[in-house]
């Protein structure tokens, strides 16, 4: 809420009546924080991804510049794109440079970032949206969003949200030690 008082009083010339206070508390009593943000065309801030968040996604999904088959049938390209930002899947045959494979990972990241500050609903510290955003750009958007761990979470079960983690160690039905490992990281560092 302070940021839209202060967007308010700087438009209004640094100052605000009271009448203007209690106007602006009767829309905000009505509306979410993101609804009456849009009306005033300011941005609520958002979370975004440490370096060390960073560091540890690539860490696992490894840098690829020759399009390759995940394990599943998937597609997957530089830290581990599936969709290129065009919209274009990926596919067999496909390459990139190292500059191409960053910047598919940046406009991932934000997409991945998106979904987290979406999805969530109580306050986090880095480490757990470092690793909520590691896990989501590893499972997909919606798959994280419809997640028992977010519900748990959004619940306020820190714990309970925590072992969900263990949950996501399967592709393709079978479980994976690569995914084991990451998700025993992932954990980690969201407790921390």
């Amino acid at each position: 809420m302070k940021q839209i008082f202060d967007f308010l009083r700087k438009i209004s010339g640094g100052s605000l009546t009271q009448k203007q206070v209690d106007a602006t508390n009767q829309v905000i009593a009505t509306a979410t924080d993101s609804t009456v943000a849009n009306m005033l065309g300011i941005a609520i801030d958002q979370m975004a991804v440490s370096l060390f968040g960073v560091d540890l996604i690539c860490g696992f999904e490894g840098k690829r510049l020759v399009a390759y088959d995940d394990g599943v049938g998937v597609w997957t390209i530089g830290f581990g794109t599936t969709v290129y930002p065009n919209g274009i899947r990926v596919k067999k045959g496909d390459t990139c440079t190292e500059a191409q494979a960053k910047a598919y990972m940046s406009h991932d990241l934000k997409k991945f970032e998106h979904a987290v500050n979406s999805a969530v609903t109580v306050p986090l510290n880095q480490n757990q949206f470092d690793a909520l955003v590691s896990l989501a750009y590893n499972i997909g958007a919606t798959a994280f969003s419809q997640s028992t761990l977010v519900k748990k979470l959004n619940a306020g079960d820190i714990r309970g949200a925590a072992d969900q983690f263990d949950v996501w160690v399967k592709a393709g039905g079978k479980r994976m030690q690569g995914l084991v490992n990451r998700r025993k990281s992932e954990k980690l560092l969201f407790l921390k």
